[in-house]
């Protein structure tokens, strides 16, 4: 196998390339190849300078994730850069398409780089858990200043070329061909004879005193809570201002290493992966045919029905928006207006873009102006009477081959799909609130749903920047099927003597962006109602006993929308403030029911909030639900704002031990006789075998 690297000579300018597709990634062909193909330049008398570049669509775009979690392979990637920096000849990186974490450490140790106008430069490692981990936390402040390399190396988002030139990241931009650029720049350095710049040998530009680390770790002590690797990347940038560059170096591998082996990272990579693989479904063909979508309608303009029209508006697809009444409809499009007018203002689109994507949006009072469109969403409400008047009206009028889906969060859509004369063409797909907003696309496949609607919907997704993971049919699918477990099992706990604040307290300190009363009351307590008096009605059997945050409902305090819910809420302020009425209706409510409150300890909240999702988590997977636990990991992270330094529900049952999860659950079992808690088969089994979910 010829080698991923090859040196040719361009007069006197020698040119690496590196061909390793798909994103140059810098495995250990590559490294090998760097370090073999500088060492031919230098040898060669008749080569000046040096150009690395890499062929393809792209620079080096980071580490090859093919050698995660396998034993390092020499030479390693810092001993290359090294190598380039004390090149003694001039060394240019040529960027194009995107220099990403080992990429650009690579152009780093290069003495100038020239970018495509296209190109994007960042290190992302801290999305991973890690930091930059081959002197990128080091050179960077010498070449930028602390405050812009903080910026990037704890935010881990890339910046465009022009704007690198602008930090002094990129020596010069070029449009049209790079490589006739690069060799350009290149001869300039030889006939100017400039000097080699070496980044180890620069001082650090700019304010590089203790009070800027501090003042840079308060801005994002709030945003990062809980994560560990936006802190060390601090302190390795910090060791650049404070130490010489080999000190400097040795501590930032120190603080990699840590990272490396941390928890938190872990857990990272293991989301990292996970939300790739979700996008393969067991099971269906690769090559399985899609569906053309090219037009699509939303039934409902209400808060739900807005934002998912939204999304088909952002990707560039027209989308019409039917209502009942021209009031709800104008209604509706006033607050996506808003919305989107509300975006420009941050600068995150232009005036020109929120008028191109109001136009995309075609209101509609009548069913039949959707007989043309390739998909239809129904975002009503959470009535089955209501949902079998939609799509009997849909089947009316769409055409053959059109994908009819819906929105329903816990309803089943195999007798919805029973509405229809077309059971293959329809499915579910679950959006969460704010549906313009959360990442999460919970795909619902019926019992009779065709594999090339799954297929296409699976694909929409990306395409409208959703994460879809497909899950089967059950009240509540996948990720409301196992908040309800965890939401009756708080409710429970405040029965029998904790407060509400308390529950809320220890799932935040676990970190959660809130504990499970607040996010009630942030999403209306009155969803959550509607659910349960529909099961009432519909399987009384399995429907929950009425509690006290029905009285709560019931006496008008729907949330933050009433400022009253759980807790109290201050005009334009959503701190949730502890009720003494809502105390009084939980006191009134265990003596009703003759319960006498006891203390319920941090630990025994934890261990009931969590591990019964745990054990419904398993009984989701033995039914085949899901299919996978990194499905149930993924729409936990993105559905619920499960911490993703967590990993997920599953991975962190894996964490804290399967086994001792299991004997947990066994002995509730025991003492309650609640069939909530009589342990699944799969947990039962892997706790046996020593094993977890996810190894």
């Amino acid at each position: 196998m010829s080698s991923p690297v090859s040196l040719c000579r361009d007069n006197d300018i020698g040119v690496i390339r590196i061909h390793y597709p798909p994103v140059n990634a810098l495995g250990q062909g590559v490294r090998e190849g760097l370090q073999r193909c500088l060492q031919e330049a230098l040898a060669d008398d008749q080569i000046k300078a040096v150009i690395v570049t890499g062929e393809g669509k792209t620079f080096p775009a980071g580490a090859d994730i093919r050698e995660f979690g396998k034993p390092p392979q020499p030479p390693a990637l810092p001993d290359v850069i090294n190598e380039y920096e004390a090149s003694s000849k001039p060394v240019i990186a040529a960027i194009h398409g995107t220099a990403l974490g080992g990429g650009l450490e690579v152009a780093l140790g290069c003495d100038y780089r020239v970018a495509l106008d296209s190109a994007r430069l960042g290190l992302p490692e801290v999305k991973l858990g890690l930091l930059p981990g081959a002197g990128g936390t080091q050179r960077l402040p010498r070449l930028v200043g602390i405050e812009a390399a903080l910026d990037m190396i704890v935010g881990g988002n890339p910046v465009k070329a022009a704007a690198a030139k602008a930090l002094g990241l990129v020596d010069e931009v070029v449009s049209g061909d790079l490589l006739e650029g690069a060799l350009a720049f290149a001869r300039n350095v030889i006939d100017e004879k400039a000097p080699l710049r070496r980044l180890c040998d620069l001082p650090i530009p700019g304010d590089s005193g203790a009070d800027v680390f501090a003042r840079f770790e308060q801005s994002i002590a709030r945003r990062q809570r809980g994560f560990k690797a936006p802190f060390h990347c601090i302190k390795a940038v910090q060791a650049a201002a404070e130490l010489p560059f080999e000190q400097g170096l040795q501590r930032e591998r120190e603080l990699f290493v840590e990272l490396l082996l941390s928890p938190e990272s872990a857990a990272q990579r293991h989301v990292f992966f996970a939300e790739r693989e979700v996008a393969k479904v067991p099971g269906l063909d690769k090559d399985t045919p899609r569906r053309d979508i090219n037009t699509v309608a939303v039934i409902g303009a209400g808060t739900m029905g807005g934002g998912i029209a939204m999304n088909f508006a952002n990707a560039g697809i027209p989308v019409k928006m039917l209502e009942v009444k021209q009031e709800a409809l104008e209604k509706g499009l006033a607050v996506i207006r808003r919305n989107y007018e509300n975006t420009a203002k941050k600068g995150r689109i232009t005036a020109e873009q929120v008028e191109q994507r109001m136009a995309l949006i075609q209101p509609t009072l009548s069913y039949d102006e959707l007989g043309d469109v390739d998909l239809v969403i129904e975002a009503v409400f959470e009535n089955m009477d209501v949902k079998k008047a939609v799509f009997s009206e849909l089947d009316r009028v769409c055409k053959p081959g059109a994908i009819l889906a819906t929105n329903t969060s816990t309803l089943d859509v195999d007798r919805i799909a029973s509405f229809t004369q077309r059971p293959q063409d329809v499915m579910g797909m679950h959006f969460f609130s704010p549906a313009n907003v959360m990442k999460l696309l919970e795909n619902v496949r019926g019992e009779k749903t065709a594999d090339d609607v799954i297929a296409t919907v699976m694909d929409l997704s990306r395409r409208i920047g959703k994460v879809g993971v497909l899950v089967g049919v059950c009240h509540g699918f996948v990720g409301n099927r196992m908040l309800h477990k965890r939401q009756a099992e708080a409710i429970k706990l405040v029965n029998e003597g904790a407060s509400p604040q308390q529950v809320d307290k220890v799932l935040f300190d676990l970190g959660f962006p809130m504990g499970p009363f607040a996010m009630s009351d942030l999403a209306g307590m009155d969803v959550g109602y509607r659910i349960r008096e529909e099961l009432r009605k519909e399987d009384p059997a399995n429907a929950p006993a009425r509690n006290w945050t029905d009285e709560l409902v019931e006496a008008g305090r729907l949330g933050q929308k009433t400022q009253a819910g759980v807790f109290d809420y201050k005009e334009g302020d959503r701190t949730p403030v502890p009720s003494p009425d809502v105390d009084g209706i939980i006191e009134q409510y265990r003596s009703d029911n003759g319960i006498t409150p006891r203390a319920i300890s941090d630990q025994e909240i934890l261990e009931r909030c969590m591990y019964v999702m745990v054990n419904e988590g398993a009984k989701i997977l033995e039914e085949g639900i899901a299919a996978r636990p990194l499905d149930v990991d993924v729409i936990w992270i993105y559905g619920y704002g499960f911490p993703v330094y967590r990993g997920g529900v599953m991975f962190w049952a894996d964490q804290v031990g399967v086994k001792k999860i299991h004997d947990k659950i066994s002995e509730i079992y025991q003492q309650t006789g609640d069939p909530v808690w009589k342990p699944s088969e799969r947990l039962a089994e892997l706790a046996e075998l020593g094993k977890g979910f996810n190894r």
